[in-house]
């Protein structure tokens, strides 16, 4: 059976994917993913898993199952942004999307517009026509469309392309007249009106902006309300994976890593139950679990498991009260329980 990390890479990413692990006693460290109901990884054939019903599209969190303490966790994909066309208000956008943590690709047809993308930032850069490019995206639930072409026609192309695709948001930019053309044209062609309505189409809050970048704040500012307002899913980010199993083998970190993950937040601790940061055994970090203290304690705590060679997984409990936060210049207090597992490549 391939590893988890290599599972992790190849769940279907429109597939009801979940992670249950053990997080205490001595069946600690032990896991199973289950995507639509069929196991597809499990770390011990006759461990825990082996003999116990799981929960049906359990919350994310800690459960009670005979005695022992789980963490669950419905895992979704990276987000990502799909930016059609590369003038100003993409570039900005893709600055933006590259910002909050997502995946990028923007696409344009148009060389010259392409290599300023290109320069921009890190994204994934298509120069190819649209329809051409679209058809190497999928798409799912995870993926964020914008669509800000130079004109109805390419317009046209993009959004017939998408519609046809899993999607979680689709904005296109354009003016009230420019919108109705591609609306029009779309539905004489066959798309239900519905599915047109439900479109961000002006793209972005209403706040009044002007330039490329406040444009950009506007649109970014609309997936974030849209990626928030859906079911809420936990991922694996795409550099924490690689780091550890190299979907780009030149990524991967060879020695041993410690992967930490948050499976319990009380109080106003800054980050959810399942994010997770990479502590990589050449002294670099991938993540943040949010910060300050907290984040302090958990690398101290995972440099000495790598140093001593100690990797059996443990829970480690940080208290940060609101008085301890204020001591140390934090925003936030409560508590956190964080996951400590080596996280080694598995080439």
């Amino acid at each position: 059976m391939a590893g988890f990390f290599e599972q992790i890479c190849n769940l279907n990413p429109n597939a009801d994917n979940y992670l249950f692990l053990v997080t205490d006693g001595p069946r600690i460290g032990e896991k199973v993913l289950i995507s639509n109901g069929r196991r597809v990884f499990i770390s011990c054939e006759d461990g825990f898993f082996a003999s116990h019903e799981l929960p049906e599209n359990p919350e994310n969190g800690l459960h009670e199952i005979d005695g022992c303490t789980v963490y669950s966790e419905h895992i979704g994909n990276e987000k990502k942004v799909v930016i059609c066309g590369a003038g100003h208000v993409a570039v900005a956008i893709e600055k933006l999307a590259l910002m909050i943590g997502c995946g990028v690709t923007v696409i344009d047809d148009r060389p010259e517009f392409a290599r300023k993308a290109r320069e921009a930032g890190d994204a994934r850069v298509i120069c190819a026509p649209f329809e051409q490019a679209l058809s190497e995206i999928s798409g799912d639930s995870d993926t964020y469309f914008v669509i800000v072409t130079r004109g109805h026609q390419w317009d046209i192309e993009c959004l017939r392309a998408i519609l046809a695709k899993p999607y979680g948001y689709i904005g296109l930019m354009g003016s009230k007249r420019r919108v109705a053309i591609v609306k029009d044209m779309l539905e004489k062609e066959g798309t239900k009106r519905a599915l047109l309505d439900s479109v961000h189409m002006p793209i972005g809050l209403k706040i009044g902006a002007e330039t490329p970048e406040e444009i950009a704040v506007s649109v970014i500012a609309e997936i974030i309300d849209v990626k928030n307002r859906q079911e809420q899913k936990i991922g694996y980010p795409s550099e924490i994976t690689n780091a550890i199993f190299g979907l780009h083998r030149t990524a991967v970190v060879p020695g041993k890593n410690v992967l930490a993950t948050i499976i319990r937040r009380r109080g106003s601790a800054p980050r959810k139950a399942g994010t997770k940061m990479l502590i990589r055994s050449d002294g670099s970090l991938i993540g943040t679990i949010g910060g300050g203290c907290v984040e302090a304690e958990i690398i101290a705590k995972a440099r000495r498991m790598i140093q001593t060679d100690l990797l059996a997984p443990v829970v480690m409990h940080v208290d940060l009260t609101a008085e301890a936060a204020a001591n140390e210049g934090e925003v936030c207090g409560g508590t956190v329980d964080v996951f400590l597992e080596e996280a080694g490549a598995e080439i």
